[in-house]
């Protein structure tokens, strides 16, 4: 599911989102203060947005971010909003290219790897591609599932979509022909959170979910090859101990093979290391924060960012010392950034304290024999109080009547 506070990193231009609003600067110089700003509440709105690409009359959202991406080269930047509008950004320089509606909201979307399309899927089960070299041209439907898709993405090479939905499944299309399902992804216990193809390992996919695991797979074939729990290490009362961890961020940095996970606004980020020649993840540290995590991104040059719920510090950068992540205090770029952010805290100030909606996506349990037991035992009770109430029968088998408080036999 889409958070309302997001982070995103792309060959040195960094975005922060919040609400309605993102703003977009650079990380490749602390004496460059450039700073771009949007907010979708005054995006241009459109007579034709009164109705959906199904002919249906499309309901007033609130305008809130659901998800942002990314184009590969970081050339396109696109969001989805709460008003089912897709935007599209050209990133050098910054122009808002088109506004779009969408059928229905969306939850994740991914650019194709030749930048020609944009991928958006929704909570209906459908995935719709808009063209980005025809900004303004309409959706198309290329896939659909049975239930909600949480996540979207594409292989490297364009070949395969892979959906990722409540119902525990991964699915691999074929993008030329996507009724042509080359493989599933079978294994998880609870609904898929995310899917991350490795860039460097195109044939390999990472995959977490609300049963709490982080599993590697190769796709093609749907072959799982490895698995790891996500423990939660004991923390004090009143933490976040007691609630189920949904990895809501899977960021990978190429330099050595790293995956980082942050989970649903939980104060902490997991650290894997991926060894590609033996097909396994290898655990490798946790990472306490004193604030909600809203979200993570690797970029090879600065290290790992996490944006948090704190108005003073709203970033924390973290960099390898001594084979140890550990935060930087110092640094100019970051200053910068955090000083942008303090002055526009206000589009993140509705995230603080919100998750990320995982929460509603658990199955419900139900035990029917404990339930027949408690019922049966529910219907003996009732039978012997009814028992216990009735008249007693007299000597004959008749029923005894008391009347004006006389004692007779019936005969």
């Amino acid at each position: 599911m889409a958070s309302s506070a997001g982070l995103a990193l792309c060959e040195q231009v960094l975005v922060v989102r919040g609400g309605s609003r993102f703003l977009a600067t650079t990380t490749a110089s602390s004496d460059d203060a450039s700073l771009f700003l949007y907010d979708c509440s005054i995006a241009e709105k459109k007579p034709q947005e009164n109705k959906g690409e199904d002919g249906q009359p499309v309901d007033k959202g609130s305008n809130t971010i659901l998800a942002s991406t990314f184009s590969t080269s970081g050339s396109y930047f696109a969001l989805t909003d709460d008003s089912k509008r897709l935007i599209l950004f050209h990133t050098k320089p910054w122009q808002c290219l088109s506004v779009r509606s969408v059928v229905r909201r969306c939850t994740a979307l991914t650019f194709t790897a030749s930048e020609e399309k944009v991928l958006v899927a929704d909570k209906s089960g459908d995935v719709y591609s808009f063209s980005v070299l025809e900004p303004h041209g309409a959706g198309t439907l290329e896939l659909g599932h049975l239930s909600m898709l949480l996540d979207v993405a594409v292989s490297p090479d364009d070949h395969f979509i892979l959906t990722a939905d409540r119902d525990e499944k991964i699915r691999v299309s074929w993008a030329a022909a996507p009724h042509s399902i080359e493989s599933f992804c079978l294994g998880h216990a609870e609904f898929v959170s995310r899917i991350f193809v490795v860039p460097n390992h195109p044939e390999l996919l990472l995959s977490s979910s609300g049963d709490g695991t982080l599993r590697l797979w190769e796709y093609r074939s749907g072959r799982e090859l490895h698995c790891c729990q996500l423990d939660r290490p004991l923390e004090p009362e009143g933490s976040w101990r007691d609630k189920r961890f949904t990895a809501s961020r899977i960021t990978y940095s190429r330099l050595e093979d790293c995956i980082a996970l942050s989970g649903d606004s939980a104060p902490e980020v997991h650290i894997f290391q991926l060894d590609a020649p033996r097909r396994r993840l290898v655990y490798k540290q946790h990472l306490s924060f004193d604030h909600q995590v809203w979200d993570i991104a690797f970029e090879e040059t600065q290290g790992l960012w996490v944006l948090q719920a704190c108005p003073e510090a709203p970033l924390v950068l973290c960099r390898p010392v001594g084979g140890q992540w550990q935060s930087v205090s110092e640094s100019d770029v970051l200053q910068k950034v955090c000083g942008h952010l303090r002055g526009n805290w206000a589009m993140l100030e509705g995230a603080v304290g919100m998750d990320n909606g995982f929460s509603g996506l658990y199955k419900a349990a139900f035990d029917n024999v404990a339930t027949y037991l408690r019922r049966k035992e529910e219907r003996l009770q009732q039978q012997h109080e009814k028992r216990r109430r009735s008249p007693q029968p007299g000597p004959n088998g008749q029923t005894k009547k008391v009347k004006s408080g006389e004692m007779s036999l019936n005969s």
